[in-house]
């Protein structure tokens, strides 16, 4: 694709085609299955032994979350997040979209 047009323009041009190549990236990333179950088999799940991390975390939540700190929740919400992903990616599956 050729465009003319003066230097000023064509590298703000050349930026916002950059900024839309980035974005499709990213969404391709975020509606990937592989990628999204390796990351809940991965992330989601590790340390492995002697019980998933994130297992233990939700039993530690059911059970009150007493004693729980900052760090405790931010480590619940980074070993969730692929597990939230893929609960969305399975919501775009099955819901139906509106489109015109």
């Amino acid at each position: 694709m050729v465009l003319i047009v003066n230097s000023l323009s064509s590298s703000k041009a050349l930026a916002s085609e950059e900024f839309t190549y980035s974005q499709i990236n990213k969404m391709q990333l975020l509606n990937n299955w592989r990628i999204i179950l390796l990351l809940c088999l991965t992330l989601g799940l590790a340390p492995f032994f002697p019980e998933p991390h994130l297992w233990g975390k939700l039993k530690w939540i059911a059970g009150g979350a007493t004693g729980m700190k900052a760090a405790d929740w931010f480590d619940v919400l980074l070993h969730g997040f692929p597990f939230i992903l893929l609960l969305r990616l399975l919501m775009l599956k099955l819901i139906p979209s509106k489109k015109n």
